[in-house]
């Protein structure tokens, strides 16, 4: 015997954790703005996607349906949250080779200072330090989106190994300010340290 709708009800019925199309957008959105908050409050390991879900206000099924696994889902929601870093290399090539070490400092510096940048990347950096699985997304993000094409601006050997030692000195600097907040330099005054580390970054890009 063949089921029908209720009488009065001209739809079909939709399939459970499935929202109509116009929705979608609106849905994902939510989804990620929620997991960002629970990475951030509680970190890669303690985030479930059933929380996220729960924070999003929708089934876990629509989690699973629009990302996938909770690696998937964090991949996604550090994506977004990484975006300005990923201007880095039009900052770096904006002047002269000369310059390069100040402005990159100066530009990774001012993406921390900002508090509405700096709590996602808080979260990205503890869930890498503190989980594997993490980490792994955190380098291949890293390395196909920012130090590759970091690298592509330089025309000098080595351009990778470069590229990554800058960004060591730059990610090592905040993690001692930012996340350990390790005194003076938590405190220290920006331009101090800006004209104490753009002369390494721009000796580990440009120099011999």
């Amino acid at each position: 015997m063949t089921r029908t709708a209720p009488a009065g009800d001209g739809t079909a019925p939709r399939r459970r954790g499935r929202p109509p199309r116009t929705e979608s957008a609106d849905t994902r959105d939510r989804i990620l703005a929620a997991a960002r908050e629970e990475f951030s409050e509680l970190g890669y390991d303690k985030t479930s996607v059933r929380g996220i879900a729960k924070a999003a206000g929708v089934d876990s099924a629509l989690v699973h349906h629009y990302f996938g696994t909770k690696e998937q889902v964090f991949e996604a929601a550090i994506s977004v949250a990484f975006a300005p870093a990923l201007n880095a290399p039009v900052a770096v090539a904006d002047g002269p080779v000369e310059g390069v070490g100040e402005r990159l400092t100066r530009f990774i510096f001012g993406i921390w200072e900002n508090p509405t940048t700096r709590t996602p990347l808080l979260a990205i950096l503890r869930s890498a330090v503190n989980n594997e699985t993490a980490a792994a997304v955190f380098r291949r993000l890293v390395a196909a989106q920012l130090l590759r094409r970091l690298a592509e601006q330089l025309d000098l050997p080595d351009a990778q190994l470069r590229a990554e030692l800058a960004a060591a000195q730059l990610v090592g600097c905040a993690m001692l300010r930012y996340v350990i907040k390790l005194e003076p330099l938590a405190s220290a005054d920006l331009e101090q340290i800006v004209a104490r580390v753009a002369p390494v970054v721009q000796g580990h890009l440009t120099g011999p």
